[in-house]
């Protein structure tokens, strides 16, 4: 530690720290601009002073010096004697404003910034109103070419925190800064404008300009002073990013990045624009029910009681397991637990599954078996402190696009990182070592790595002998997965194979990243515990920077999970064939409960269609475009008695016989549980729309109706009564978790949570070591469809878009599917970029635009599945995991034919007119969006 003052005053820092940190300290106030406040740039200090020489406003008097010193990137030193407000410290000070506005429109009445400037609040403070001199300088044009900002660069003061945010923390290098004479400029790197960038729209510049050069182009006018501030969640990925909404008259205007655990003060895209969903005007507003096949706005009382109805009838005539459910990974942890509470408690089946089935169950069965916990066993930010990120089966910057921000800045700061994925994703540009496998290889190549891991001794023998059991199973099963083998499997070069086991096997801070590239298979739980296996082997469990990491896709897939919205598991994965758990429940619950394993969201179709299940009540799912096989579910829908609680009409609703409208996450109170295992506040911002509920009360309600009564007033008696069952989330608190989550497992009030699992060893006691075998995929075997379609998600895009497209700059960029083909493919089936395509599966066909890109090998193509009349409509809901149950997306056999002549024009015109439509709303669009014309604009139709 060391010593210095400051305005005369003492203060201890420790030895290293900046004049501007010690400051801080003592609450003594410093102006800044490019310094970034939240410290996460690599480098500690602010470069930007002696890179741009344009800011300097920090500039401090220190005794002893014969010049001014920047408070952002001078050490201080013992003794040192600081002045901030000194007569030279100011006139420096009023000369920087001075050159500032010389070049800056005083327009401020104007500017949409008024009120939230820092230049304005310094030129006030300081007492400058005009320039005392001319500047030369370069006037230039708006550039509006991006679709969710715009760039007024005259406003411009060139402190470079948009250019350095954009490089180091971002890592895109979207903005760059140009010396023209005496004045440095900011510009578009790589093209003319925004629009011509390698730019993905996150608008992290937008939220650090400290003045109105980057602004949103929102659709709501308003003043920073108007509005008020409202810390939530995000509700997209399972990133789970702090967010602060700007509300004006309970209407959500902006959104800016906040300080979060797990977003550190970024955002995506989504996060920071696409929350237009919630003001929408066809959001559902009122309950209905369908009669002579239209749905009809009622009342609440007589939408509940019809459907309370309609429940105890089945019951009565069928039994419970004729009723079934599919809970949310969208909504709060309070309303899964209530609804897996009506499923079980007050109809009597354990009928209740949700999405997580279709995504990350088998990383549940998988990680359980394997360590104990089916849970990301590390923190987001730690893959920052890792020395080898090892990342299959993820396009991180496209789906959880802040955690790829990071994996960029680790690659800044020299980590070395091995990405294993069958199309070329962004972060293969960066790897050390890119894998470009085979679909659904996974498992081989796991195993290969393995095999040169203890040919080579490279496995920690202590760990394994301490922490593990099955290795010698492994090693004889592993055998045959010479480099050879596994690289004739994967179809990668041997040697790719051998440098990438010898670098994961390296360090004890290897971590490995996973999602629904590994998981979405039918050996997706083999998949998962083949990467098990090569973190027990080498020992990267239980320690910072390192373990098995899997990255859930929707914001509350990790709290669906844990609240028990499954089959086989009351809240925090006990089994409901546990006799000692049965009776656990049934004693909070005051009920009989069943023993009975019920029906995955895969096994409720087949029931439906076999009349074993008569009615489906969905809350907050869309599975007409989610789950696989959509003419399967068409028909199911068709033929159940089927309750939707939603907050917009979408494609299952179509087939609702009753329809219950549900607040959205910015207008009701919760938590959500992000892919950490951290448990964090939502807080209501907007006002409730129509006559929206809280997806509680309605469950609540229902509840009553059909003889299980219970009462709540508060979303959080909810949270506390879940906690009374939950031993993982035992210790939290809404008051513990007001500033800051928690990450369970948390059993006591006093306990602080659990960044890191298995410390002391895996949780089932010793790691469980799985001896595996490759096995091909059967939808791949059938040479009548020869491509390999494997299915993705999109970084504009979120699930099946109900929110997502509600965001005119989203639609715009996004609005339609698409197939995207390697160019020998292409070459060999005659087909163009642009032109009309037929993609078959035995399931169905769908018609789209194709693409050709080099991302891909030949043989293999990739499909959003986030349109309707898309992806899933091919997609195999026979063949399932028989651990996990969880659908094969990630291979799809299919064949690909080129569309002619009238019937291409014909679905050319469907789409452009759909379009069309969309863009001649009369919705509050701005200008610059009408700018894109639906000639622009891409897209899929479904079929006839």
């Amino acid at each position: 530690m060391i010593t210095l003052k400051i305005n005369d005053r003492a203060v201890e820092v420790e030895e290293g720290s900046t004049i501007l940190q010690a400051a801080k300290k003592i609450g003594v106030f410093i102006p800044t601009f490019c310094f970034d406040d939240l410290e996460r740039m690599p480098a500690k200090h602010c470069s930007n002073c002696s890179e741009y020489g344009d800011c300097k406003i920090c500039s401090c008097e220190v005794e002893g010096e014969v010049s001014l010193l920047t408070a952002c990137n001078t050490e201080a030193r013992e003794g040192m004697v600081v002045w901030t407000e000194s007569e030279e410290v100011k006139k420096a000070r009023i000369g920087i404003l001075n050159r500032m506005i010389a070049t800056h429109p005083l327009d401020c009445m104007n500017c949409r910034k008024l009120g939230a400037c820092k230049l304005q609040k310094y030129c006030e403070m300081y007492g400058v109103k005009e320039a005392q001199y001319v500047v030369p300088y370069e006037h230039r044009e708006k550039d509006t070419s991006n679709r969710f900002y715009y760039q007024e660069m005259d406003k411009c003061i060139r402190c470079g925190k948009c250019v350095r945010t954009c490089r180091e923390l971002v890592g895109i290098n979207a903005l760059a800064m140009a010396q023209r004479g005496a004045v440095a400029y900011v510009v578009p790197n790589g093209g003319d404008t925004m629009a011509e960038t390698a730019c993905v729209s996150c608008g992290n510049c937008v939220s650090v300009c400290p003045v109105g050069a980057l602004m949103p182009k929102s659709l709501h006018e308003f003043r920073e002073w108007e509005t008020q501030k409202v810390r939530t969640t995000c509700a997209y990925c399972g990133v789970g990013c702090q967010i602060d909404f700007s509300v004006k008259d309970g209407v959500i205007v902006d959104a800016k990045p906040a300080n979060g655990p797990s977003n550190q003060g970024l955002l995506c895209v989504k996060g920071k624009f696409a929350y237009e969903f919630i003001n929408h005007e066809d959001r559902l507003k009122y309950p209905m029910i369908r009669r002579n096949g239209k749905l009809e706005r009622v009342s609440w009382e007589e939408a509940l009681d019809f459907v309370a109805e309609k429940i105890l009838k089945i019951k009565k005539e069928f039994g419970p397991d004729a009723i079934a459910g599919f809970s949310s990974a969208r909504t709060v942890n309070e309303d899964s637990y209530l609804f897996q509470k009506f499923i079980r408690a007050a109809v009597g089946t354990n009928n209740v599954d949700h999405c997580a089935r279709l995504c990350h169950s088998s990383t549940v069965a998988g990680l359980a078996a394997t360590l104990g916990s089916g849970a990301m066993t590390n923190c987001i930010a730690e893959i920052k402190d890792a020395d080898v990120i090892f990342i299959t089966g993820s396009n991180t910057t496209e789906t959880h696009p802040v955690m790829g921000m990071y994996v960029r800045q680790a690659h800044r700061m020299g980590k070395k990182i091995i990405v294993a994925d069958p199309v070329r994703i962004p972060l293969a540009e960066i790897a050390d070592i890119y894998l470009q496998i085979n679909p659904g290889s996974s498992v081989a190549l796991s195993n290969g790595m393995l095999h040169v891991i203890f040919e080579e001794g490279l496995e920690d023998k202590e760990y394994i002998e301490k922490y593990t059991e099955g290795i010698e199973e492994l090693r004889e099963i592993v055998k045959k997965y010479t480099p050879e083998k596994t690289a004739e499997i994967c179809g990668v070069d041997k040697d790719l194979i051998i440098q990438a086991a010898r670098l994961y096997a390296s360090t004890h801070k290897s971590y490995i990243a996973y999602a629904m590239g590994i998981t979405q298979h039918v050996n997706g739980t083999d998949n998962v515990s083949s990467l098990s296996n090569l973190a027990l082997v080498t020992g990267n469990i239980g320690k910072k920077g390192s373990g098995v990491n899997p990255l859930r896709g929707q914001n509350n897939v990790q709290g669906a999970c844990d609240m028990g919205a499954l089959p086989t598991d009351y809240p925090a994965y006990q089994k409901v064939f546990n006799p000692e758990v049965q009776e656990k429940f049934e004693k909070a619950w005051g009920v009989k409960l069943s023993p009975n394993k019920g029906y995955t969201v895969t096994e409720t179709i087949p029931a439906i269609l076999e009349d074993k299940v008569k009615l489906l009540y969905i809350m907050g799912e869309n599975p007409m475009v989610s789950d696989p096989d959509s003419n399967h579910v068409k028909h199911a829908l068709e033929k159940a008695f089927v309750v939707v609680q939603d907050i917009f009409p979408n494609e299952t609703t179509e087939y609702a016989d009753v329809v219950l409208p549900s607040k959205a996450f910015a207008e009701k109170d919760g938590t959500f549980t992000n892919t950490e295992r951290r448990v964090q506040r939502i807080r209501k911002a907007a006002s409730v729309k129509g006559e929206c509920k809280d997806d509680w009360w309605t469950i609540m309600e229902v509840m009553n109706r059909i003889g299980y009564p219970c009462h709540y007033d508060t979303v959080e008696d909810v949270f506390n009564e879940m906690r009374t069952v939950t031993p993982s989330y035992a210790g939290i608190t809404y008051e513990k978790i007001e500033k800051e989550g928690v990450q369970w497992p948390c059993p006591t009030l006093e306990h602080p949570g659990t960044p890191i699992l298995h410390v002391n060893g895996p949780g089932r006691g010793r790691g469980l070591l799985k001896a595996l075998d490759w096995i091909p995929s059967p939808d791949t075997c059938n040479p009548e469809y020869p491509i390999v379609l494997t299915s993705c998600r999109i970084l504009y895009h979120y699930h099946t878009r109900t929110q997502t497209d509600k965001t005119p700059g989203i639609h715009f960029t996004a609005p339609r599917n698409w197939i995207e083909i390697d160019p020998s493919d292409a070459k060999d089936l005659g087909i163009q970029g642009g032109d009309w395509v037929k993609v078959s599966s035995p399931r169905g066909s769908v018609y789209v635009e194709a693409r050709i890109a080099d991302t891909l090998r030949p043989g293999v193509a990739w499909m959003p599945f986030h349109y309707a009349g898309g992806a899933n409509v091919l997609s195999d809901s026979e063949h399932l995991d028989p651990v996990s149950k969880i659908p094969g997306f990630k291979q799809i056999g299919v064949k690909i034919e080129k569309v002619d002549g009238k019937k291409a024009k014909e679905l050319t015109e469907k789409a452009r007119n759909r379009e069309i439509e969309y863009y001649d709303r009369e919705d509050p669009i701005s200008t610059a969006y009408r700018e894109h014309t639906a000639e622009n604009l891409t897209g899929s139709v479904q079929a006839q």
